[in-house]
C-alpha cells in the first residue's frame, strides 16, 4: 500500500483498526432547518458554523475521526478537533445537476485533493450519486468524476473514501435537493453500484456504503429469515475492501439494527452523522439546549454504537481484499530513493 494511504487509514481508525467516524459535512439539511427556524430564505453563515462547531466540540471525543466540509465545519471547528483524531475532508459539491437521464456530481469549486493533502487531511471523502440504469452519458460522467479524484488521491498519496448513493430517477419519486433515502430503492442497484467502483481503476481505499434495503424495513436480526443478511453479505463481497456504514438519516434505532447486519457481513465501522445528532439539532436556535441534548442523548447513543463496533466489527486490516495490502509498496533500503515526490507519477509503484 502507498505509504501515505497506509498512514491515513491508520489515522482514521482506532488502535484496534475500527472506524468510529463522525460526519459533520452535511450542508443542505442543516442549512434548510436553520433557514426555516430563522424565517429566512437562506441560512446565515454564522449559524451554520456555530452548529457544526457545537457538534464537533461535543461528539468528536467519542470518534476515531471526523468528517468536515471546507465551507463551514473546517473553518469553524478545526481548533476544537483533537489532533489525536483523524481528519477527513469532503470534496463533492452538495449541489448536483439533475438531468432527465440522472444526476451529475462535481467537485466543490476552488477545492481539491491537493488542498486537502496540503492542510494535513488524512483522507478525501467523495459522494457520488449512482444508478446503474441511468443514461449512458450520465454513467460515463459519474465514472469519470470518481476516476479523476481517485487518480489525484493516488498522486498525492492520500486515502480515498467513496460514498455511493442510489437515487430515484426523474418520474420515480419526488426529487429532493439532498439525500432522503429512496423507500423504493432496489438492493441490486446498490450492489451493482459498488461492484462498478470496486474496480482498481477507481482507486477506492474505503467504501462508505448505504444500507442495501430501506433502513426502516430492516428487522432485528433475530427476526430475519436470512434474506436481509444475505443482502449485506453480497454488499461486502462486492466491496472487496474495507467498508463502513453510513446512516443516511435513518432513525437511531434503525441505524443500530443496520449496523448489526453490516458487522456480521464484515464492515469495519461507521461514518455517520444524522442518526447520531439530528434529534439534538432540533433544539436550534437554542444552542444551550442543543448542547445539553448532544451530551445527554447523542453522546450515549454514540457510545452505544462504539460498544457494538468493538464487539462485532472487523478491523480494516483483516477486511476482505486486504491480504498483503497493509505493507508498504516499497520498503527497506530502497524506500527513500523509490518513494516519489508529489510532482512525480506513481507508475513505478503500481
Amino acid at each position: 500500500m502507498q505509504p501515505g494511504k497506509l498512514w491515513g487509514m491508520r489515522r482514521l481508525a482506532d488502535a484496534s483498526g475500527l472506524f468510529r467516524m463522525l460526519a459533520v459535512d452535511q450542508r443542505p439539511p442543516i442549512k434548510r432547518l436553520i433557514a426555516e427556524r430563522r424565517n429566512q430564505d437562506s441560512a446565515p453563515y454564522g449559524d451554520v458554523c456555530n452548529v457544526k462547531a457545537l457538534l464537533v466540540d461535543e461528539l468528536s471525543k467519542y470518534a476515531s475521526a471526523a468528517l468536515l466540509d471546507p465551507h463551514y465545519a473546517y473553518p469553524a471547528s478545526i481548533g476544537l478537533l483533537s489532533p489525536a483524531k483523524g481528519l477527513l475532508l469532503t470534496l463533492e459539491d452538495s449541489v448536483f445537476e439533475e438531468t432527465p437521464g440522472g444526476r451529475l456530481s462535481s467537485e466543490i469549486d476552488q477545492w481539491s485533493v491537493e488542498k486537502i493533502k496540503r492542510l494535513g487531511g488524512d483522507a478525501v471523502k467523495v459522494l457520488a450519486w449512482y444508478r446503474p440504469d441511468a443514461q449512458p452519458a450520465v454513467l460515463a460522467h459519474q465514472q469519470g468524476f470518481v476516476r479523476r479524484i481517485g487518480e489525484a488521491c493516488r498522486r498525492f498519496d492520500i486515502p480515498y473514501v467513496l460514498e455511493l448513493l442510489v437515487y430515484p430517477l426523474p418520474g420515480e419519486a419526488e426529487l429532493m435537493a439532498d439525500y432522503v433515502e429512496d423507500p423504493d430503492k432496489r438492493v441490486e442497484h446498490v450492489i451493482e453500484s459498488v461492484e462498478t467502483f470496486a474496480a482498481a481503476e477507481f482507486g477506492v481505499d474505503l467504501f462508505k456504503l448505504e444500507c442495501p434495503f430501506p433502513a426502516s424495513t430492516v428487522p432485528k436480526r433475530s427476526n430475519d429469515n436470512g434474506s436481509f443478511q444475505a443482502g449485506f453479505d453480497h454488499l461486502s463481497r462486492a466491496a472487496n475492501r474495507p467498508w463502513v456504514m453510513l446512516s443516511a438519516g435513518a432513525t437511531p434505532d434503525a441505524f443500530r439494527r443496520v449496523l448489526e447486519y453490516a458487522y456480521v457481513a464484515g464492515a469495519s465501522g461507521y461514518l455517520a452523522g444524522r442518526a447520531i445528532w439530528w434529534d439534538a439539532f432540533q433544539a436550534f436556535p437554542d444552542l444551550d439546549d442543543m448542547r445539553h441534548r448532544l451530551a445527554t442523548e447523542s453522546a450515549p447513543y454514540m457510545q452505544e454504537l462504539n460498544r457494538l463496533t468493538e464487539v462485532m466489527a472487523t478491523p480494516w486490516t483483516g477486511s476482505s481484499g486486504m491480504l498483503g495490502r497493509t505493507d508498504l509498496d516499497v520498503d527497506g533500503a530502497e524506500f527513500r530513493a523509490a518513494y516519489p515526490g508529489m510532482e512525480a507519477e506513481w507508475d513505478t509503484l503500481q
